[in-house]
């Protein structure tokens, strides 16, 4: 697929997906302040978006309210992005979600952003009674009386099978004229379709997988066929990639952080109670880190140094088409001190070389070692001008570069002074044969 170049020249957007996957066994009221101090760190490094999920089940997933998570990070961030990564629409009355999405706008002040999708947790819908063959239409069912209600038409009602709405009109509107919306996508065509059903962003949150990844090429094209279908159009700069990383100086260092937790997090979570088809528990942890890392696991994961990631996520880029958004995928792979210091790598070397931050500086410095002696004669000529025109100033170097002669000299005749094997004393150049 050809590279668009009107993507390559545009800003990517750097943030997180937390879904999250936390290891049980901490405590949970700690769990989420220190996912709220994630946050901060986050946006205190110039991260443009944080994005959680909603869960009910499996033990690893305890957000059970993205809008009331991001309601409390917005009260101790300040400029980055808080999204809904995502909303289970058909767990929840429309209207309710709408009303929630404003008031989280502006409790934000102006910094939400509603993802939604049909359920992540085949046991969430097993808990609510909901048929999951249901799920992808009530979201798209769900998702057409949202944003009626999130664009203030008229009063309207809905009746269907699942919710009713009746001379329905939210009576508070959003901060932001138009609040970025996007629809979760995994392998299949569906979310792509509904994205470009409704001229919306998307969250490709199977990327961080190698099947994920192997699929990005063809997916955006689902989009732009739905959009086109609809009188819609989408862009890639709301393109959401997730992309799962650990960073460090060194690889070695990020492979020895990193490969226990992700043997953890796959064998515990993905195999054991997730049961994910085709997956198996693997003893070995270093054999496991390969295959998320080698070739044979599609690139799915990056443990590495920033210019390993720098590096995947320009292959990436390119086989995709482009994308907008870098979503790193928020994990538990490396302790909490290494994890944070990935993250300060990502945003001190990742974000920048991706953005071209630092290429004119790179130039600045290329340009002044080419022109060095050119600047430096020139800059002492000038010096030596503005001296020798004062009577003073002349008589004044004349004497300091008289000191330095003498002192040179006698450095010159301590330096005879030559060592004698064994002796431990010096020897003058007078005591030599």
């Amino acid at each position: 697929m050809a590279y668009d170049m009107e993507m390559s020249a545009a800003r990517i957007k750097f943030g997180t997906f937390l879904a999250p996957h936390h290891p049980m066994g901490e405590n949970p009221t700690l769990q989420f302040q220190r996912d709220l101090q994630f946050a901060t760190h986050l946006d205190s490094l110039g991260f443009d978006e944080f994005w959680c999920g909603e869960h009910h089940s499996s033990g690893w997933e305890m957000i059970a309210s993205p809008e009331m998570f991001l309601a409390a990070a917005g009260q101790v961030t300040h400029t980055i992005g808080l999204g809904t990564g995502v909303i289970s629409l058909p767990y929840h009355h429309p209207f309710n979600v709408a009303q929630r999405i404003v008031q989280l706008d502006h409790m934000t002040r102006g910094r939400a952003m509603f993802g939604s999708g049909p359920g992540a947790l085949p046991s969430d819908a097993y808990t609510l009674n909901i048929d999951p063959l249901t799920q992808r239409d009530r979201q798209d069912e769900a998702l057409g009386v949202i944003t009626r209600l999130l664009r203030g038409e008229d009063r309207f009602s809905y009746d269907c099978d699942w919710f009713t709405l009746r001379d329905a009109q939210l009576q508070l509107l959003p901060v932001q004229e138009h609040i970025p919306m996007v629809a979760a996508s995994t392998i299949s065509p569906s979310g792509m379709q509904l994205a470009g059903k409704y001229g919306m962003g998307v969250l490709s949150i199977a990327s961080n997988s190698a099947e994920g990844i192997q699929a990005l090429p063809t997916q955006w094209s689902f989009a732009q066929e739905s959009a086109a279908k609809h009188g819609n159009t989408v862009d890639r700069k709301n393109w959401r990639v997730m992309l799962s990383w650990h960073i460090a100086e060194t690889r070695e260092e990020a492979r020895s952080q990193a490969a226990l937790g992700l043997q953890r997090w796959h064998n515990e979570y993905i195999h054991t109670i997730l049961g994910r088809p085709g997956t198996v528990a693997v003893e070995n942890p270093w054999e496991l880190l390969d295959q998320f890392t080698g070739p044979a696991g599609g690139g799915a994961a990056v443990v590495g140094t920033p210019d390993d990631l720098v590096q995947a996520i320009r292959a990436i880029q390119e086989s995709s088409g482009g994308f907008g958004v870098v979503l790193g995928f928020a994990h538990d792979w490396a302790n909490r001190e290494n994890t944070l210091k990935s993250w300060d790598l990502v945003a001190r070397y990742v974000i920048p070389e991706i953005n071209g931050y630092t290429a004119n500086l790179r130039k600045s410095a290329d340009f002044v070692i080419e022109k060095q002696s050119e600047l430096m004669s020139g800059a002492t000529a000038a010096v030596m001008q503005k001296i020798m025109g004062d009577e003073k100033a002349a008589a004044a170097m004349m004497t300091t570069m008289q000191q330095a002669a003498e002192q040179a000299a006698n450095g010159s005749k301590k330096q005879d002074a030559a060592f004698q094997p064994g002796t431990g004393m010096p020897t003058t150049t007078k005591d030599k044969p």
